[in-house]
Protein backbone atom coordinates (compact mmCIF):
# COMPACT_ATOMS: atom_id res chain seq x y z
CA UNK A 1 0.00 0.00 0.00
CA UNK A 2 2.85 2.41 0.87
CA UNK A 3 4.49 1.67 -2.48
CA UNK A 4 1.20 2.37 -4.28
CA UNK A 5 0.80 5.71 -2.48
CA UNK A 6 4.40 6.66 -3.30
CA UNK A 7 3.85 5.91 -6.99
CA UNK A 8 0.50 7.73 -6.93
CA UNK A 9 2.04 10.96 -5.59
CA UNK A 10 4.48 10.89 -8.50
CA UNK A 11 1.54 11.36 -10.89
CA UNK A 12 0.23 14.94 -10.96
CA UNK A 13 -3.42 14.07 -11.70
CA UNK A 14 -3.64 11.48 -8.90
CA UNK A 15 -1.69 13.72 -6.50
CA UNK A 16 -4.19 16.54 -7.07
CA UNK A 17 -7.10 14.19 -6.37
CA UNK A 18 -5.48 12.97 -3.14
CA UNK A 19 -4.71 16.51 -1.95
CA UNK A 20 -8.24 17.68 -2.85
CA UNK A 21 -9.74 14.78 -0.87
CA UNK A 22 -7.54 15.55 2.14
CA UNK A 23 -8.47 19.24 1.92
CA UNK A 24 -12.20 18.45 1.93
CA UNK A 25 -11.77 16.07 4.87
CA UNK A 26 -9.90 18.76 6.82
CA UNK A 27 -12.80 21.18 6.21
CA UNK A 28 -15.19 18.49 7.42
CA UNK A 29 -13.13 17.84 10.56
CA UNK A 30 -13.00 21.56 11.37
CA UNK A 31 -16.78 21.69 11.07
CA UNK A 32 -17.18 19.00 13.75
CA UNK A 33 -15.73 21.42 16.33
CA UNK A 34 -18.16 24.30 15.66
CA UNK A 35 -20.84 23.92 18.36
CA UNK A 36 -24.48 24.75 17.64
CA UNK A 37 -25.48 28.08 19.30
CA UNK A 38 -27.56 27.74 22.47
CA UNK A 39 -26.24 24.25 23.27
CA UNK A 40 -24.31 23.10 26.34
CA UNK A 41 -22.06 20.61 24.54
CA UNK A 42 -20.36 19.43 27.76
CA UNK A 43 -23.68 17.96 28.89
CA UNK A 44 -23.20 14.99 26.55
CA UNK A 45 -19.89 13.94 28.13
CA UNK A 46 -21.62 11.60 30.62
CA UNK A 47 -23.42 9.67 27.87
CA UNK A 48 -20.76 9.93 25.14
CA UNK A 49 -20.42 6.14 24.91
CA UNK A 50 -24.12 5.30 24.72
CA UNK A 51 -25.37 3.28 21.77
CA UNK A 52 -27.08 6.04 19.81
CA UNK A 53 -24.26 8.57 20.23
CA UNK A 54 -21.70 5.94 19.22
CA UNK A 55 -23.66 5.14 16.04
CA UNK A 56 -24.21 8.77 15.08
CA UNK A 57 -20.59 9.62 15.90
CA UNK A 58 -19.62 7.00 13.34
CA UNK A 59 -21.50 8.99 10.68
CA UNK A 60 -20.51 12.46 11.93
CA UNK A 61 -16.85 12.00 12.81
CA UNK A 62 -17.36 12.75 16.50
CA UNK A 63 -19.47 15.79 15.66
CA UNK A 64 -22.33 14.72 17.95
CA UNK A 65 -20.07 14.60 21.02
CA UNK A 66 -19.36 18.32 20.47
CA UNK A 67 -22.94 18.84 19.25
CA UNK A 68 -21.47 20.62 16.26
CA UNK A 69 -23.23 22.01 13.21
CA UNK A 70 -22.31 18.71 11.48
CA UNK A 71 -23.65 16.57 14.34
CA UNK A 72 -26.07 14.63 12.11
CA UNK A 73 -23.37 13.80 9.58
CA UNK A 74 -24.58 11.79 6.59
CA UNK A 75 -26.97 9.52 8.51
CA UNK A 76 -30.19 11.19 7.16
CA UNK A 77 -28.81 11.07 3.61
CA UNK A 78 -28.03 7.36 3.87
CA UNK A 79 -31.50 6.67 5.24
CA UNK A 80 -33.03 8.66 2.37
CA UNK A 81 -30.96 6.62 -0.11
CA UNK A 82 -32.28 3.39 1.40
CA UNK A 83 -35.88 4.55 1.11
CA UNK A 84 -35.51 5.77 -2.49
CA UNK A 85 -33.76 2.57 -3.60
CA UNK A 86 -36.42 0.42 -1.95
CA UNK A 87 -39.16 2.42 -3.68
CA UNK A 88 -37.56 1.55 -7.03
CA UNK A 89 -38.49 -2.12 -6.54
CA UNK A 90 -41.83 -1.84 -8.41
CA UNK A 91 -43.34 0.18 -5.53
CA UNK A 92 -43.37 3.64 -7.12
CA UNK A 93 -43.76 3.30 -10.94
CA UNK A 94 -42.22 6.70 -11.63
CA UNK A 95 -39.09 5.79 -9.67
CA UNK A 96 -38.86 2.49 -11.58
CA UNK A 97 -39.11 4.43 -14.85
CA UNK A 98 -36.43 6.92 -13.78
CA UNK A 99 -34.09 4.09 -12.76
CA UNK A 100 -34.12 2.91 -16.40
CA UNK A 101 -33.40 6.34 -17.91
CA UNK A 102 -29.65 6.33 -17.34
CA UNK A 103 -27.96 9.56 -16.28
CA UNK A 104 -31.12 11.70 -16.59
CA UNK A 105 -33.10 9.35 -14.37
CA UNK A 106 -30.25 9.14 -11.87
CA UNK A 107 -30.27 12.93 -11.50
CA UNK A 108 -34.02 12.94 -10.84
CA UNK A 109 -33.65 10.21 -8.19
CA UNK A 110 -30.77 12.10 -6.58
CA UNK A 111 -32.94 15.21 -6.40
CA UNK A 112 -35.71 13.26 -4.65
CA UNK A 113 -33.11 11.81 -2.27
CA UNK A 114 -31.90 15.33 -1.40
CA UNK A 115 -35.43 16.54 -0.62
CA UNK A 116 -36.10 13.49 1.53
CA UNK A 117 -32.76 14.04 3.30
CA UNK A 118 -33.87 17.54 4.31
CA UNK A 119 -37.09 16.20 5.84
CA UNK A 120 -35.40 13.33 7.67
CA UNK A 121 -32.53 15.52 8.92
CA UNK A 122 -34.94 18.11 10.33
CA UNK A 123 -37.07 15.50 12.12
CA UNK A 124 -34.04 13.56 13.37
CA UNK A 125 -32.19 16.64 14.65
CA UNK A 126 -35.19 17.90 16.61
CA UNK A 127 -35.85 14.41 17.96
CA UNK A 128 -32.30 13.97 19.22
CA UNK A 129 -32.12 17.47 20.69
CA UNK A 130 -35.45 17.13 22.49
CA UNK A 131 -34.63 13.60 23.62
CA UNK A 132 -31.27 14.47 25.17
CA UNK A 133 -32.71 17.58 26.79
CA UNK A 134 -35.42 15.55 28.55
CA UNK A 135 -32.87 13.33 30.29
CA UNK A 136 -32.84 14.29 33.97
CA UNK A 137 -29.04 14.50 34.16
CA UNK A 138 -28.62 16.73 31.09
CA UNK A 139 -29.32 20.37 30.39
CA UNK A 140 -28.41 20.33 26.72
CA UNK A 141 -30.56 23.24 25.49
CA UNK A 142 -30.07 26.47 27.40
CA UNK A 143 -33.45 27.90 26.32
CA UNK A 144 -35.82 24.98 25.56
CA UNK A 145 -38.49 26.72 23.47
CA UNK A 146 -40.19 25.87 20.18
CA UNK A 147 -38.24 28.60 18.40
CA UNK A 148 -34.95 27.25 19.78
CA UNK A 149 -35.71 23.69 18.65
CA UNK A 150 -36.70 24.85 15.16
CA UNK A 151 -33.53 26.95 14.89
CA UNK A 152 -31.36 24.01 15.99
CA UNK A 153 -33.20 21.76 13.53
CA UNK A 154 -32.52 24.17 10.65
CA UNK A 155 -28.81 24.50 11.59
CA UNK A 156 -28.27 20.74 11.87
CA UNK A 157 -30.19 20.12 8.63
CA UNK A 158 -27.99 22.66 6.84
CA UNK A 159 -24.98 20.87 8.33
CA UNK A 160 -26.17 17.55 6.91
CA UNK A 161 -26.66 19.02 3.45
CA UNK A 162 -23.21 20.66 3.62
CA UNK A 163 -21.64 17.33 4.62
CA UNK A 164 -23.46 15.60 1.75
CA UNK A 165 -22.19 18.27 -0.64
CA UNK A 166 -18.62 17.70 0.60
CA UNK A 167 -19.09 14.00 -0.10
CA UNK A 168 -20.28 14.75 -3.63
CA UNK A 169 -17.22 16.95 -4.22
CA UNK A 170 -14.92 14.09 -3.18
CA UNK A 171 -16.76 11.67 -5.48
CA UNK A 172 -16.54 14.04 -8.46
CA UNK A 173 -13.09 15.57 -8.02
CA UNK A 174 -11.31 13.42 -5.43
CA UNK A 175 -10.76 9.76 -4.63
CA UNK A 176 -13.26 7.09 -3.67
CA UNK A 177 -16.91 7.39 -2.69
CA UNK A 178 -17.26 10.72 -0.92
CA UNK A 179 -19.83 9.65 1.67
CA UNK A 180 -17.82 6.55 2.58
CA UNK A 181 -14.62 8.61 2.81
CA UNK A 182 -16.26 11.05 5.23
CA UNK A 183 -17.49 8.19 7.43
CA UNK A 184 -14.04 6.58 7.39
CA UNK A 185 -12.37 9.92 8.23
CA UNK A 186 -14.62 10.25 11.27
CA UNK A 187 -13.78 6.75 12.46
CA UNK A 188 -10.02 7.22 11.98
CA UNK A 189 -10.12 10.59 13.76
CA UNK A 190 -11.60 8.90 16.85
CA UNK A 191 -8.86 6.25 17.10
CA UNK A 192 -6.46 8.41 19.24
CA UNK A 193 -9.31 9.18 21.65
CA UNK A 194 -10.15 5.48 21.88
CA UNK A 195 -6.52 4.56 22.59
CA UNK A 196 -6.28 7.25 25.25
CA UNK A 197 -9.48 6.00 26.87
CA UNK A 198 -8.28 2.39 26.96
CA UNK A 199 -4.96 3.54 28.45
CA UNK A 200 -6.70 5.48 31.23
CA UNK A 201 -9.07 2.60 32.02
CA UNK A 202 -6.40 -0.08 32.04
CA UNK A 203 -3.23 1.56 33.38
CA UNK A 204 -4.16 4.48 35.65
CA UNK A 205 -3.98 3.52 39.33
CA UNK A 206 -2.72 -0.01 38.64
CA UNK A 207 0.09 -1.18 41.00
CA UNK A 208 3.43 -1.93 39.37
CA UNK A 209 3.19 -5.60 40.37
CA UNK A 210 -0.08 -5.97 38.41
CA UNK A 211 0.92 -4.09 35.26
CA UNK A 212 1.08 -7.39 33.39
CA UNK A 213 -2.72 -7.59 33.39
CA UNK A 214 -3.42 -4.40 31.37
CA UNK A 215 -0.42 -5.14 29.13
CA UNK A 216 -1.80 -8.62 28.43
CA UNK A 217 -5.24 -7.11 27.77
CA UNK A 218 -3.84 -4.58 25.26
CA UNK A 219 -1.74 -7.23 23.49
CA UNK A 220 -4.76 -9.54 23.23
CA UNK A 221 -6.92 -6.66 21.92
CA UNK A 222 -4.26 -5.78 19.32
CA UNK A 223 -3.97 -9.40 18.16
CA UNK A 224 -7.76 -9.72 17.86
CA UNK A 225 -7.97 -6.50 15.83
CA UNK A 226 -5.13 -7.69 13.59
CA UNK A 227 -6.87 -11.03 13.00
CA UNK A 228 -10.17 -9.31 12.16
CA UNK A 229 -8.47 -6.85 9.79
CA UNK A 230 -6.65 -9.71 8.03
CA UNK A 231 -9.86 -11.73 7.76
CA UNK A 232 -11.87 -8.76 6.48
CA UNK A 233 -9.17 -7.87 3.93
CA UNK A 234 -8.99 -11.47 2.68
CA UNK A 235 -12.76 -11.80 2.20
CA UNK A 236 -13.17 -8.32 0.72
CA UNK A 237 -10.59 -9.10 -1.96
CA UNK A 238 -11.82 -12.64 -2.67
CA UNK A 239 -13.59 -13.09 -6.01
CA UNK A 240 -15.29 -15.77 -8.09
CA UNK A 241 -14.17 -15.96 -11.71
CA UNK A 242 -16.88 -16.70 -14.29
CA UNK A 243 -15.28 -18.16 -17.45
CA UNK A 244 -16.14 -16.25 -20.62
CA UNK A 245 -15.78 -17.38 -24.25
CA UNK A 246 -16.27 -15.40 -27.45
CA UNK A 247 -18.13 -16.44 -30.60
CA UNK A 248 -15.43 -14.64 -32.59
CA UNK A 249 -11.85 -13.89 -31.68
CA UNK A 250 -11.52 -10.32 -30.45
CA UNK A 251 -8.30 -8.33 -30.49
CA UNK A 252 -6.70 -8.54 -27.07
CA UNK A 253 -9.11 -11.25 -25.84
CA UNK A 254 -7.31 -14.29 -24.42
CA UNK A 255 -8.59 -17.83 -24.55
CA UNK A 256 -8.94 -17.89 -20.75
CA UNK A 257 -11.08 -14.77 -20.31
CA UNK A 258 -13.23 -14.49 -17.23
CA UNK A 259 -15.63 -12.13 -15.47
CA UNK A 260 -14.70 -11.62 -11.78
CA UNK A 261 -17.44 -11.24 -9.17
CA UNK A 262 -16.41 -10.38 -5.62
CA UNK A 263 -17.51 -12.83 -2.93
CA UNK A 264 -18.85 -9.86 -0.99
CA UNK A 265 -20.40 -8.04 -3.95
CA UNK A 266 -22.10 -5.39 -1.82
CA UNK A 267 -18.93 -4.29 0.02
CA UNK A 268 -19.48 -2.39 3.29
CA UNK A 269 -22.60 -0.55 2.12
CA UNK A 270 -24.99 -3.00 3.91
CA UNK A 271 -23.27 -2.31 7.24
CA UNK A 272 -23.55 1.46 6.72
CA UNK A 273 -27.20 1.12 5.67
CA UNK A 274 -28.10 -1.13 8.63
CA UNK A 275 -26.40 1.17 11.16
CA UNK A 276 -28.18 4.21 9.77
CA UNK A 277 -31.50 2.35 9.66
CA UNK A 278 -31.12 1.54 13.38
CA UNK A 279 -30.01 5.06 14.34
CA UNK A 280 -32.90 6.97 12.73
CA UNK A 281 -35.75 5.40 14.77
CA UNK A 282 -33.64 5.73 17.92
CA UNK A 283 -33.23 9.44 17.26
CA UNK A 284 -36.94 9.96 16.64
CA UNK A 285 -37.92 7.94 19.74
CA UNK A 286 -35.82 10.24 21.92
CA UNK A 287 -38.35 13.03 21.33
CA UNK A 288 -40.94 10.92 23.21
CA UNK A 289 -38.73 10.03 26.19
CA UNK A 290 -40.36 12.40 28.67
CA UNK A 291 -44.01 11.89 27.72
CA UNK A 292 -44.08 8.17 26.82
CA UNK A 293 -41.10 6.52 28.57
CA UNK A 294 -43.44 4.40 30.72
CA UNK A 295 -45.63 3.26 27.81
CA UNK A 296 -45.31 -0.33 26.62
CA UNK A 297 -44.98 0.58 22.93
CA UNK A 298 -42.10 2.97 23.71
CA UNK A 299 -40.20 0.38 25.77
CA UNK A 300 -40.68 -2.29 23.09
CA UNK A 301 -39.53 0.03 20.30
CA UNK A 302 -36.53 1.16 22.37
CA UNK A 303 -35.40 -2.46 22.83
CA UNK A 304 -35.91 -3.30 19.17
CA UNK A 305 -33.84 -0.33 17.92
CA UNK A 306 -31.03 -0.65 20.46
CA UNK A 307 -28.00 -2.62 19.30
CA UNK A 308 -27.03 -3.38 22.91
CA UNK A 309 -30.12 -5.59 23.40
CA UNK A 310 -30.83 -9.08 22.01
CA UNK A 311 -33.74 -7.90 19.77
CA UNK A 312 -31.62 -4.99 18.53
CA UNK A 313 -28.66 -7.25 17.70
CA UNK A 314 -31.00 -9.63 15.87
CA UNK A 315 -32.58 -6.78 13.86
CA UNK A 316 -29.14 -5.37 13.05
CA UNK A 317 -27.90 -8.72 11.75
CA UNK A 318 -31.08 -9.33 9.73
CA UNK A 319 -30.83 -5.86 8.18
CA UNK A 320 -27.21 -6.49 7.19
CA UNK A 321 -28.21 -9.77 5.52
CA UNK A 322 -31.17 -8.22 3.68
CA UNK A 323 -29.20 -5.18 2.50
CA UNK A 324 -26.37 -7.44 1.33
CA UNK A 325 -28.72 -9.32 -1.00
CA UNK A 326 -30.48 -6.12 -2.07
CA UNK A 327 -27.33 -4.12 -2.82
CA UNK A 328 -25.64 -7.05 -4.57
CA UNK A 329 -28.36 -6.94 -7.24
CA UNK A 330 -28.07 -3.14 -7.38
CA UNK A 331 -24.34 -3.44 -8.07
CA UNK A 332 -24.66 -6.32 -10.55
CA UNK A 333 -27.86 -6.39 -12.60
CA UNK A 334 -28.16 -9.93 -14.07
CA UNK A 335 -30.44 -8.75 -16.90
CA UNK A 336 -28.06 -5.99 -18.03
CA UNK A 337 -25.06 -8.29 -17.62
CA UNK A 338 -26.69 -10.88 -19.88
CA UNK A 339 -27.49 -8.21 -22.49
CA UNK A 340 -23.94 -6.84 -22.42
CA UNK A 341 -22.45 -10.31 -22.92
CA UNK A 342 -24.67 -10.85 -25.97
CA UNK A 343 -23.73 -7.47 -27.43
CA UNK A 344 -20.04 -8.34 -27.04
CA UNK A 345 -20.53 -11.70 -28.75
CA UNK A 346 -19.53 -13.60 -25.62
CA UNK A 347 -21.15 -16.28 -23.48
CA UNK A 348 -20.65 -18.42 -20.39
CA UNK A 349 -19.68 -22.01 -21.29
CA UNK A 350 -22.53 -24.54 -20.88
CA UNK A 351 -25.04 -21.69 -20.38
CA UNK A 352 -27.40 -20.48 -23.12
CA UNK A 353 -27.28 -16.72 -23.82
CA UNK A 354 -30.21 -14.54 -22.75
CA UNK A 355 -32.59 -15.72 -20.03
CA UNK A 356 -30.49 -18.75 -19.09
CA UNK A 357 -27.45 -16.53 -18.51
CA UNK A 358 -29.59 -14.17 -16.44
CA UNK A 359 -30.82 -17.08 -14.29
CA UNK A 360 -27.28 -18.41 -13.90
CA UNK A 361 -25.91 -15.02 -12.75
CA UNK A 362 -28.89 -14.54 -10.40
CA UNK A 363 -28.27 -17.91 -8.76
CA UNK A 364 -24.56 -17.17 -8.48
CA UNK A 365 -25.25 -13.77 -6.88
CA UNK A 366 -27.58 -15.43 -4.37
CA UNK A 367 -24.88 -17.91 -3.36
CA UNK A 368 -22.15 -15.26 -3.16
CA UNK A 369 -24.42 -12.92 -1.18
CA UNK A 370 -25.17 -15.73 1.28
CA UNK A 371 -21.45 -15.96 2.07
CA UNK A 372 -21.03 -12.16 2.03
CA UNK A 373 -23.98 -11.51 4.34
CA UNK A 374 -22.81 -14.11 6.87
CA UNK A 375 -19.33 -12.59 6.78
CA UNK A 376 -20.60 -9.03 7.35
CA UNK A 377 -23.06 -10.11 10.04
CA UNK A 378 -20.40 -12.12 11.87
CA UNK A 379 -17.79 -9.35 11.95
CA UNK A 380 -20.38 -6.73 13.00
CA UNK A 381 -22.07 -8.95 15.61
CA UNK A 382 -19.09 -10.46 17.47
CA UNK A 383 -17.96 -7.14 19.09
CA UNK A 384 -21.56 -6.41 20.10
CA UNK A 385 -21.80 -9.80 21.80
CA UNK A 386 -18.42 -9.27 23.47
CA UNK A 387 -19.55 -5.89 24.83
CA UNK A 388 -22.81 -7.41 26.14
CA UNK A 389 -21.24 -10.54 27.69
CA UNK A 390 -18.11 -9.06 29.27
CA UNK A 391 -19.56 -5.63 30.05
CA UNK A 392 -17.12 -3.70 27.89
CA UNK A 393 -17.69 -0.09 26.91
CA UNK A 394 -20.68 0.17 24.54
CA UNK A 395 -18.62 2.02 21.95
CA UNK A 396 -16.37 -1.06 21.63
CA UNK A 397 -19.45 -2.92 20.43
CA UNK A 398 -19.32 -0.90 17.22
CA UNK A 399 -15.66 -1.83 16.66
CA UNK A 400 -16.55 -4.50 14.11
CA UNK A 401 -18.69 -2.10 12.12
CA UNK A 402 -15.95 0.54 12.17
CA UNK A 403 -13.29 -1.97 11.08
CA UNK A 404 -15.48 -3.17 8.21
CA UNK A 405 -15.99 0.38 7.00
CA UNK A 406 -12.33 1.44 7.32
CA UNK A 407 -10.91 -1.69 5.67
CA UNK A 408 -13.57 -1.76 2.93
CA UNK A 409 -13.21 1.93 2.02
CA UNK A 410 -9.40 1.72 2.11
CA UNK A 411 -9.38 -1.28 -0.24
CA UNK A 412 -11.81 0.41 -2.66
CA UNK A 413 -9.72 3.59 -2.67
CA UNK A 414 -6.48 1.69 -3.30
CA UNK A 415 -8.21 -0.25 -6.07
CA UNK A 416 -9.28 3.03 -7.68
CA UNK A 417 -5.73 4.43 -7.46
CA UNK A 418 -4.31 1.26 -9.02
CA UNK A 419 -6.90 1.49 -11.79
CA UNK A 420 -6.00 5.11 -12.53
CA UNK A 421 -2.30 4.29 -12.65
CA UNK A 422 -2.89 1.30 -14.92
CA UNK A 423 -5.04 3.44 -17.22
CA UNK A 424 -2.28 6.03 -17.38
CA UNK A 425 0.26 3.36 -18.37
CA UNK A 426 -2.02 2.10 -21.17
CA UNK A 427 -2.62 5.64 -22.45
CA UNK A 428 1.13 6.30 -22.41
CA UNK A 429 1.74 3.04 -24.31
CA UNK A 430 -0.84 3.94 -26.99
CA UNK A 431 0.62 7.40 -27.45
Amino acid sequence: MLKTMKNAFAVKEIRQKILFTLGVLIVFRLGTYITVPGINAKALTSVASSGLISILNTFSGGGLTNYSVLAMGVSPYITAQIIVQLLQMDIVPRFVEWSKQGEVGRRKLNQVTRYLTIVLAFIQSIGITAGFNTLSSLNLVKDPSVQTYVTIGIILTAGTMFTTWLGDMITERGLGNGISMIIMAGIVARIPTGIHKIFNEQFLGVPTAELWKPILYCVALFVIILIIVTFVTYVQQASYKIPIQYTRRLAGASENSYLPLKVNVAGVIPVIFASSFIATPQAILMAFTQSHSADTWYQVMTKIFNMQTAPGMTLYTVLIILFTFFYAFVQVNPEKLSENLQKQGSYIPSVWPGKETEKYVTGLLMRLSSVGSLFLGLVALIPLLAAAIWGLDESIGLGGTSLLIVVGVTLETMRQINGMMMKREYVGFIR
